[in-house]
């Protein structure tokens, strides 16, 4: 049998290559539109709850923000397995429902849970982590600056890039690693505080005081409205620069 086939195959050897190309073919549009997945996603229905506690140590933020959000999350609907993990600066609850679960309800009950959570004044209200797992797909990128700017290339992926990239579906969050924050910095003379009597506190309250945009309203003029804004952000370093900190005798 196998030497019939050798022995066809020889003398066949054109259409042979036809069908070998041909398999080759369907295979290889097979294979664009397989489905693989390597590491299948076996986590749980799960939502994180995130806190952040400035400068609190592990224990008080235990019994100051974890307790208390854990104490609201109890007796939800669908509700299997509560854990939490309390650290310095930051508290982290994650409530894992039965499998089934909608994500998308799992997130509402939280959402309404989270309304009434009562916290220590100048706590950072508890905010939900992405629609999303461990074992999700992650992309990773560089973004380069052709004249080495890190500032310059940081704002162009966080105001242009990002805003992109979260339009792809499937995408739960982009995050931005490195890079320099564009920013502008006050750095204060303590020679200067003391020459004028200021204290640094008067600074700071100052700097956020004059960098302001409000509205004031509407005017009714001869028909027409005109809306009444007053305008007090600062955009360029002279503007921060003239603040005024505080008078004497005028």
């Amino acid at each position: 049998m196998l030497d019939a086939v050798i022995r066809w195959s020889l003398t066949n050897r054109y259409l042979v290559l036809v069908l070998a190309f041909g398999v080759l073919g369907i295979g290889l549009a097979a294979l664009n539109s397989l489905n693989v997945d390597a590491f299948p996603d076996t986590t749980p229905v799960q939502v994180q709850i995130n806190t952040v506690a400035p400068a609190l140590v592990p224990e008080e933020v235990e019994l100051q923000v974890t307790r208390p959000v854990e104490l609201v999350m109890g007796g939800m609907p669908g509700l299997e397995a509560m854990r939490s993990v309390s650290q310095f600066g930051i508290s982290q609850v994650i409530v894992t429902f039965r499998d089934g679960t909608n994500i998308y309800f799992a997130r509402q009950l939280i959402n309404e849970r989270l309304a009434s959570v009562e916290l220590p004044p100048g706590f950072d209200r508890p905010e939900m982590g992405p629609v999303s797992t461990g074992l999700g797909e992650v992309f990773h990128y560089v973004l380069l600056s052709k004249d080495g700017d890190l500032a310059a290339a940081k704002t162009y992926h966080d105001w242009t890039i990002k805003p992109e990239m979260r339009t792809v579906p499937g995408t739960a969050e982009v995050n931005s690693w490195g890079g320099l924050k564009k920013q502008y910095q006050v750095r204060l003379d303590p020679n200067k505080l003391l020459k004028y009597d200021l204290s640094f506190d008067q600074v700071v309250a100052a700097v956020p005081a004059n960098n302001l945009n409000v509205g004031g309203g509407s005017v009714q003029q001869a028909g027409d409205t005109v809306l009444v804004h007053g305008v007090g952000r600062t955009s360029t370093i002279e503007q921060i620069e003239n603040i005024v900190i505080t008078s004497v005798n005028g």
